[in-house]
């Protein structure tokens, strides 16, 4: 009697517990979906609108008259255009993906190098992880505008002055792939490695500008790793670089996972880039409203394509730390 009695309480008292937890689960979705209240709002009144017009304007002829415009239905006559009549955005489309595919490595890389470095515990890791961050803040607004306009870069060139590294000329280059070719000429390093070496230390200004947000994402992740965890591997007589591989590496592939489709949006919408840009000069050209709306809808559904091939792939590769209940 007294058996059945503590198997009847226990199983009473697994059923609160289970309660508890689901009910502490509810709690914390009602609280999530209550932050991003404001934006669901928002998007359904302002955005999701504009986006239903726009596929409707690449479906469509424009026919704009005085404060009024009337649409017919063309079917997908303006994606051929896009494709077939406009070599330009081809070009534009080609060389933007290509863009995006050493965008992405060398920011992750470069992020998490830094990540690393500003988690060691040094005199004034405050003011360094501020001074880091603040190619972030000056990327935008007001200041995003002047640099786009690109004054300051033009001036220096017409004058003869230092560059910043950031134009594409040969005179402003800091490193040529001659100089990596002769460096890397004995340790049988393929051309394309140099090539992509080269482009990335040439373009480190933007590389840089575009890894604050990265760069503290991934500290979020070094600092949420146990320091318990690297006192037993150096009493295990681990070393830094095992340590790196076994645990550190591991437990932030998650960050590595949201970089990575973040770098990918924030590439999307960026002022430098070349697909948007085109597709904003032909909306301004008359006529070119159903146009550009197609353009940017192909732009988008690739885009989106891309974002779920990294997520598949590196979903395979992520490791999540499984907490004790």
């Amino acid at each position: 009697m007294t058996t059945e009695m503590q198997q009847s309480e226990q199983v009473v008292s697994e059923k609160k517990k289970r309660r508890k937890i689901v009910s502490l689960d509810r709690r914390k979705a009602r609280a999530g979906w209550f932050f991003i209240l404001p934006f669901v709002i928002g998007f359904v009144i302002i955005y999701l609108p504009m986006m239903l017009e726009s596929i409707q304007f690449s479906f469509s002829h424009l026919e704009i008259g005085s404060g009024t415009f009337t649409t017919t239905f063309v079917g997908f006559e303006n994606y051929r255009k896009a494709f077939l009549e406009d070599p330009e955005y081809a070009q534009k489309l080609v060389s933007g993906l290509q863009r995006l595919a050493f965008d992405i490595p060398a920011i992750i890389i470069f992020s998490l190098f830094m990540a690393i470095m500003l988690n060691q515990k040094m005199v004034g890791r405050g003011v360094f992880r501020a001074i880091f961050f603040i190619p972030v803040i000056l990327s935008t607004g007001i200041m995003e505008s002047i640099s786009a306009m690109d004054i300051l870069n033009s001036y220096m060139e017409e004058s003869g002055g230092i560059d910043d590294g950031s134009g594409t000329s040969a005179a402003t280059q800091l490193v040529s792939s001659m100089d990596l070719e002769r460096l890397f000429s004995n340790m049988k390093v393929g051309t394309e490695i140099v090539e992509y070496v080269t482009t990335a230390i040439n373009n480190i200004y933007d590389i840089v500008n575009r890894s604050g947000v990265q760069m503290l994402i991934f500290l979020s992740g070094l600092q949420s790793i146990s320091p318990a965890i690297y006192e037993s591997c150096k009493i295990d007589g681990a070393t830094a670089w095992e340590t790196f591989w076994k645990i550190t590496f591991p437990m932030i592939t998650p960050m590595i996972l949201v970089n990575a489709v973040y770098t990918v949006i924030d590439s999307f919408t960026s002022e430098n880039n070349t697909v948007m840009a085109y597709i904003s000069r032909i909306y301004s050209q008359a006529g070119g409203m159903e146009l550009s709306a197609a353009m940017s809808w192909i732009y988008f559904m690739i885009v989106i394509a891309i974002v779920g091939v990294i997520a598949a792939v590196l979903s395979a590769f992520v490791f999540y730390q499984r907490k004790s209940d």
